[in-house]
């Protein structure tokens, strides 16, 4: 199997295992309705943190992990924020281009720009 990785805080497999399955989905979520709120982008970093800790903590009781491994929760925080801003983004440029449909069009999955008339 794995072998523990102490800077990680747990296997590879099972840190990746519970990142994806429990992590993941609530950052995107976060992500997505920080946007649609209109929340500014800097929320994203201590909801990001909290979502870390919390991942931490079911690599801990779940998995067996080391609760106290700061460069995996370190590893957790810069994924989830990754992770939350990419949906953060893609949201707030469908936003506006919905919104103001008569300003500005889509410009890639993450961007819009003015329309041109």
């Amino acid at each position: 199997m794995d072998e523990f990785l102490p800077w990680l805080g747990n296997a590879p497999f099972t840190w990746m295992l519970s990142f994806l399955l429990l992590g993941l989905p609530a950052a995107l979520a976060t992500g997505r309705g920080l946007a649609s709120t209109w929340a500014p982008w800097w929320q994203i970093l201590p909801y990001a943190g909290l979502l870390a800790a919390g991942h931490r903590f079911f690599d801990y009781a779940l998995g067996q992990g080391d609760l106290w491994a700061v460069p995996g929760f370190a590893l957790a925080w810069l994924l989830l924020a990754a992770c939350a801003g990419a949906i953060f983004r893609a949201t707030r440029a469908a936003m506006m281009v919905a919104q103001y449909p008569w300003l500005y069009e889509r410009s890639g999955p993450f961007g819009w720009r003015d329309k041109v008339s």
